[in-house]
């Protein structure tokens, strides 16, 4: 009797070893999902980078058969970084413009996300109208902005933007002004100033994380929120002790989409400096190992950002 009671109860123990938990189901079905990516990177990037790499180590010479590879082991990666008189600051300008812009466009996005979740009439509509911008900046549409026929429209319009510049700038000095004159910091003074002034950029760089940060909002469970009201909780208090601990790891998500959308982003400085040197100069070894030296500090600055942020936001929901 006894020993049919232990292979019964061993039988479930041993289905229970066997079965996967709760956080492996999750984790293969995280991995399903990335799985495209991974077969396009092995497939399609894997061979380019490699390619790349040896193309830092290397001077290429091309030739009436191809190209011709002389090894010249790290000399490439010195002259960019210790001869080059462009990249450093080049590099820091990008730096300063992601300092400058991601935190914006991370308040903005989770702001309009939260303003969109409300239920009103047209919401749909308002919807659209958000994400908008981000149709607009691709394909098509972007070769269309950069275009000759723009490229003359622009220059119509030239002496009009020159007076424009002129009223632009004197609302900038009158904010400036406003802003000192309520005692605020200088550092907090130029963020807002800066912010002010790349509006536009933000607003087109934020269609993605308004998204992310919108579908973290539906799925938070709306009887937390009748339970807290019924307690008497007010809608700020909902919005700190619900709406934001349940949405802060979106933040993360979205804080490196923004870093790598900034960095990879044709228009600042470093992507042109490396697009020139390559494609106008024809120097494919100091090229490349401009754009090998810049993975790097983009590895470094997201590595840091990532260990930060999951420090607090964990310590948020403690």
């Amino acid at each position: 009797m006894m020993q049919q009671l232990t292979k019964q109860k061993g039988q479930p123990f041993r289905k229970r070893r066997k079965g996967l938990t709760l956080r492996q189901q999750k984790a293969r079905l995280g991995y399903f999902f990335i799985s495209p990516f991974l077969l396009g990177f092995l497939l399609l990037f894997l061979t380019p980078i490699i390619q790349s790499f040896i193309y830092s180590l290397s001077d290429l010479t091309v030739t009436s058969s191809g190209y011709e590879l002389n090894y010249v082991g790290f000399s490439n990666f010195n002259r960019v970084i210790r001869v080059d008189p462009n990249f450093t600051p080049a590099l820091l300008q990008t730096v300063i413009q992601l300092i400058s812009m991601v935190p914006v466009i991370l308040i903005f996005s989770f702001f309009a996300a939260t303003l969109i979740n409300a239920k009103f009439k047209g919401r749909g509509f308002a919807r659209s109208i958000f994400f908008l911008p981000v149709i607009l900046t691709s394909g098509i549409i972007l070769a269309m902005e950069n275009s000759d026929l723009i490229l003359s429209s622009a220059q119509v319009m030239a002496e009009e933007d020159m007076q424009n510049t002129s009223m632009q700038m004197m609302q900038f000095l009158q904010f400036r002004r406003l802003l000192f004159a309520i005692n605020l910091p200088p550092f907090i003074v130029n963020f807002l100033v800066a912010a002010v002034d790349q509006i536009y950029d933000v607003v087109i760089a934020s269609g993605v994380q308004i998204l992310i940060f919108l579908a973290g909002l539906q799925s938070i469970p709306v009887t937390l929120y009748e339970a807290s009201t019924i307690d008497g909780a007010t809608a700020w208090e909902n919005f700190w002790k619900i709406t934001f601990p349940m949405t802060s790891p979106l933040i993360i998500v979205n804080a490196v989409y923004s870093v790598i959308n900034t960095f990879t982003n044709p228009d600042n400085e470093m992507m042109s400096s490396i697009h020139y040197t390559i494609f106008s100069q024809s120097n494919f070894g100091v090229g490349s190992a401009m754009a090998w030296v810049y993975l790097a500090a983009v590895a470094i600055i997201l590595a840091i950002m990532s260990v930060v942020l999951i420090k607090l936001v964990s310590r948020y929901q403690h």
